[in-house]
């Protein structure tokens, strides 16, 4: 269910809420796929929202086991985000990207 609300930001070309670590931030999916260990995950350019990192905006690479009340919002991605490269190598296996 996380996988496919995740393609459906990327499809519709919107941002994506989500409850992650404890934070609510807002994300725009560059890419959705799995790790080399099976673990679903996306790559995002994250706009607004609280980090454990204390980076509030930025690049991410979220668990989508570990996400929590995702939501597609009416806002609009403007994603691809400079410094995005299709393929991401850190994933073993890409389902969907930019």
């Amino acid at each position: 269910m996380r996988m496919e609300t995740a393609r459906e930001a990327l499809a519709q070309g919107r941002c994506l809420e989500v409850r992650y670590d404890g934070y609510a931030r807002v994300v725009e999916v560059h890419a959705c796929g799995f790790t080399r260990q099976g673990h679903a995950v996306m790559r995002v350019w994250q706009v607004r929202g609280g980090s454990a990192s204390g980076e509030r905006t930025g690049w991410k690479m979220l668990r989508l086991d570990e996400a929590l009340a995702l939501a597609v919002t009416g806002e609009a991605s403007e994603a691809p985000r400079r410094g995005y490269r299709r393929g991401d190598a850190d994933m073993a296996r890409i389902v969907a990207q930019v």
